[in-house]
């Protein structure tokens, strides 16, 4: 186990791995997280737990997946009725506090953090209830999807940015006036809702170059290959995601995502000069991750919502004391390994019995020999749960009632063929994934909650006649509905 120290753990929201310097992307202007990297591990292959803000949100609280915890998508999400990293380091004795973005229920003592700051949750307590009609079949149209990529992407504003700037001023505060005063190791999660479209970003950082330089994802003009899958036809439809009008559109979505990714490298940096200035630096390991990436036009599909690599791999980098500088590991990695790696971090003494499917990162050879990784998605966008196993070079993507995925990761490592559920190797991976759990089994009981929830609101007529939600607003910010 390391020695206790401080833990500042910096999130962001919809920041693909790809989009980062030290990921490899040479128009990604991050010099922050790429200088955090260098004195630090970079882990090539992390995940998340669920491809959406609130089920991914949880399992970074709670260290378990959406099939152990019952949060399942926008409408169902972290009540403080699972144990929390941050409930056990509060209980233990640490200072535990958040500021920006949680997408929780709301603020409530069982949370687990000792105060939330400009706290950020699902809008009225309620969030994305229209997902919730996707257990009935009725999921709508998100109309509003598709103007925030193109459309919204290029030179200008968006309500986040002013919000990404008051989270960094608490930061920088608190780690100025606040945190030399504590006497135990503590814990500040520092959580931004950048880089969540709209792609709309102030003149200095968008750049019109990066719309002339920008490599364009694998198969953008392809997507009739992506859609010849029902799961993706039907996310598709949901989403309003229509062929990508031409070249032109797509680089300048691109581009505004590298600039929007620019300005949230800067917030960052922000905090972690405040964290030198107080002399902390020494004395505090760094967490920066991402809740899920961003498909960015990959398959010619945008956002989220799905299982491919672009919208579930994530941005892992950790440093500080006693974590090796310059280090790259490529086992697979994720969410839920971190709420075990940060009690480590903090000195807070271990569960009697942890049954939680973590591994801490600091048990280095436990995760070197490690080779699967899992997810799993029930939310938006999707009429049936669909689950990752990613084995070496192999990756699995098993639909409830639709015919599985099977991509070698090796040879096709934007995963533009697909060998289907006839290959060996699916078979194989089939059987390992039910170890973890039952998919039609997981699938019911996701739907029987969500249906749950629509009685709760009136039954399903009654969510359906409701304005659909197209983004949550920071606090002070109209939502936007259609």
């Amino acid at each position: 186990m390391p020695r206790p120290a401080n833990l500042l753990f910096l999130l962001s929201d919809n920041h693909a791995r790809g989009y980062i310097g030290a990921y490899g992307n040479p128009l990604a202007r991050t010099p922050n997280l790429d200088a955090l990297a260098a004195r630090g591990t970079l882990y090539e292959n992390a995940y998340a737990a669920s491809p959406l803000c609130c089920p991914s949100r949880a399992a970074l609280a709670t260290g378990r997946y959406p099939h152990q915890t019952g949060y399942w998508d926008n409408a169902i999400p972290f009540d403080g009725s699972h144990e929390s990293w941050m409930r056990r380091a509060r209980d233990a004795g640490h200072t535990a506090i958040s500021m920006g973005k949680l997408h929780f229920r709301d603020s409530r003592p069982a949370n687990g953090f000792s105060q939330e700051r400009h706290a950020m949750h699902i809008l009225d307590g309620r969030g994305g209830v229209h997902m919730l009609l996707r257990a009935v079949g009725r999921e709508p149209v998100n109309e509003g999807q598709w103007p925030l990529y193109i459309g919204r992407s290029g030179v200008g504003t968006a309500p986040y940015q002013g919000f990404d700037k008051k989270v960094t001023a608490e930061a920088v505060g608190w780690l100025r006036d606040e945190a030399p005063q504590q006497e135990e190791p503590w814990a500040l999660f520092v959580s931004y809702p950048s880089a969540h479209p709209p792609f709309s970003v102030p003149e200095p950082y968008y750049r019109a170059a990066d719309e002339i330089a920008a490599s364009l994802p694998a198969d953008w003009d392809r997507p009739e290959v992506a859609a010849s899958h029902p799961a993706v036809r039907h996310l598709r439809h949901v989403m309003n995601i229509k062929a990508i009008p031409d070249e032109g559109a797509l680089r300048k979505v691109i581009a505004g995502y590298l600039a929007l990714c620019e300005h949230l490298d800067t917030e960052i940096g922000a905090v972690l000069g405040a964290l030198e200035a107080a002399g902390l630096t020494d004395d505090t390991r760094i967490v920066y991750t991402s809740d899920h990436g961003e498909m960015g036009g990959a398959h010619g599909l945008f956002g989220k919502f799905c299982l491919y690599e672009e919208s579930i791999g994530v941005p892992l980098i950790v440093a500080g004391p006693d974590i090796p500088a310059g280090q790259r590991v490529a086992a697979p990695v994720s969410h839920v390994d971190l709420a075990p790696t940060i009690e480590d971090a903090l000195g807070v003494a271990p569960m009697a019995k942890d049954d939680r499917p973590g591994i801490s990162l600091w048990r280095a050879d436990d995760i070197a020999a490690r080779d699967m990784a899992f997810a799993e998605y029930h939310a938006a966008g999707s009429s049936s749960g669909s689950f990752m196993l990613r084995e070496g070079r192999w990756k699995l993507i098993y639909h409830v009632g639709m015919p599985a995925q099977l991509f070698d990761l090796g040879a096709d490592p934007h995963e533009r063929h697909d060998l289907g559920p006839a290959h060996p190797e699916a078979s194989r991976l089939e059987a390992r994934l039910r170890e973890i759990c039952d998919p039609e089994a997981v699938d019911a009981r996701a739907k029987a909650d969500q249906r749950r929830w629509l009685d709760h609101y009136g039954g399903p007529d009654s969510v359906a006649a409701e304005p659909l939600l197209v983004y949550t607003p920071p606090p002070g910010s109209a939502a936007e509905m259609e």
